[in-house]
């Protein structure tokens, strides 16, 4: 049976180009894999759902509620702010 998600990424593209694959079920685990993978700098090249590549614009959304996750945990972490004040400040959700 296939996973609902399947990631595919190139973990040290500056060194190597062998892809590798992140399954899961969940789609937030999901969400933590891309969130994981764009603060190590990877490579993603593709995301599918149930064998299927995601579209453009899903693709494109799903990178974009990662990259404001990452973006707000740095956020708090470097200016020692609550998730509230990242939200107020920045509009990004915690």
């Amino acid at each position: 049976m296939l996973a609902k998600y399947s990631i595919d990424f190139v973990a040290l593209p500056q060194h190597h180009s062998r892809t590798l694959t992140q399954h899961t079920d969940d789609p937030v685990a999901a969400e933590e894999i891309l969130m994981h993978l764009l603060a190590a700098h990877a490579r993603i090249l593709e995301i599918r759902h149930e064998g299927v590549p995601l579209a453009t614009a899903q693709r494109d959304h799903m990178l974009k509620i990662a990259a404001e996750r990452v973006a707000s945990g740095l956020l708090r972490e470097s200016l020692g702010l609550s998730a509230a004040d990242v939200r107020a400040r920045f509009g990004l959700a915690a």
